[in-house]
C-alpha cells in the first residue's frame, strides 16, 4: 500500500496541502454555506485520511476502502468542527478518521457481538462523537454515561466488546532490528517448554520414590507442614523425616 500512488482513484502524489490559516479560513467560508469552501477543504485534508490509513496496513485490508471510509469521517469532521474551539482541525479530524475506520473494520469483523451489546456501542460512540464536538476533547466513561443515562459499566462492557483484536505478531517496537511483538509482551512465561521439561522430568523423578517419601514431599513443599507436623502424621520421629526427605531430595536431583 505504501508504494500505491492512486487510492479510490485518488492520486495521492498530488494531494494538497493546506496551511493551517488556509483550513480555517475555508472552515468559517463552509459554515457560512460555501459548498465550494467545503469541498476545497476535503480535498485538502486527504493526506490525513491517507496518514490513518496506513496505521492499519499490517491488517490486510483493502486500501481502497479503508480511503473511502476514511474520507466518510473527514467529511463528519469538516461538518461537526466547531470554529469557536482553539484546536487545530487535524486534532480533532484525526481522531474522527480513526472512529469511521474503526467502525468499518468492527462491522466487518468476523468476530460477533450480541445485537443489544452493539446497539448499546453505536449509542456511547454517537454520544462520544457529540461530546467530542461540544468540548473538543475526548470524554470520560462517566461523561458518556451521564449522556446516556446507563451504568458506567455498560458503557465500558459495551466498549470492550467491539474493541478491535489485535495480533500476537504486530509489531509493537521497532528500533531497526528485531522488532518486539505483542506476543513478546504477553507472553507466558511460567509454562515454557523448559518448565514443561522440568515438570516431566519431576514427575518421572517421583516415581522412583516410595509411597512414604512421596507423602512426607507432599506434606513438606505442597502443605507447608513443619517436620515436627510431619513426625506426628505420618508416626516416626523428626529426625527419620528429615534424613527420609534429604534422601528423597538427593534421588530427585540425581535423576534430573
Amino acid at each position: 500500500m505504501q508504494g500505491k500512488v492512486e487510492i479510490a482513484g485518488v492520486n495521492t502524489a498530488k494531494l494538497k496541502v493546506l496551511k493551517n490559516e488556509e483550513t480555517m479560513e475555508l472552515l468559517r467560508r463552509a459554515k457560512a454555506g460555501d459548498r465550494q469552501a467545503r469541498q476545497d477543504l476535503i480535498e485538502g485534508n486527504l493526506r490525513l485520511v491517507l496518514s490513518v490509513i496506513q496505521r492499519f496496513a499490517s491488517r490486510g485490508e483493502n486500501a481502497d476502502d479503508l480511503f473511502q471510509v476514511g474520507c466518510v469521517g473527514l467529511i463528519k469532521a469538516v461538518d461537526n468542527f466547531d470554529i469557536n474551539q482553539p484546536v487545530r482541525f487535524s486534532t480533532y479530524g484525526v481522531p474522527m478518521i480513526i472512529g469511521e475506520i474503526r467502525r468499518y473494520l468492527r462491522d466487518n469483523s468476523a468476530i460477533r457481538v450480541s445485537r443489544s451489546m452493539r446497539d448499546t456501542a453505536y449509542r456511547v460512540l454517537q454520544a462520544r462523537d457529540k461530546l467530542i464536538a461540544q468540548s473538543q476533547h475526548e470524554p470520560t466513561v462517566e461523561q458518556i454515561a451521564k449522556e446516556l443515562d446507563i451504568p458506567r459499566e455498560e458503557v465500558v462492557f459495551a466498549m470492550d466488546a467491539i474493541v478491535d483484536p489485535v495480533s500476537l505478531y504486530e509489531p509493537v517496537y521497532d528500533n531497526g532490528g528485531d522488532a518486539i511483538c505483542v506476543m513478546d509482551q504477553v507472553r507466558d512465561t511460567k509454562n515454557t517448554d523448559e518448565s514443561w521439561t522440568e515438570r516431566i522430568a519431576l514427575k518421572d523423578a517421583l516415581k522412583l520414590l516410595d509411597e512414604r517419601e512421596r507423602r512426607i514431599l507432599s506434606l513438606r513443599f505442597y502443605e507447608g507442614k513443619t517436620q515436627m507436623e510431619v513426625s506426628r502424621e505420618v508416626g516416626i520421629s523428626q529426625a527419620q523425616v528429615s534424613r527420609l526427605e534429604k534422601g528423597a531430595i538427593n534421588t530427585i536431583k540425581k535423576h534430573i
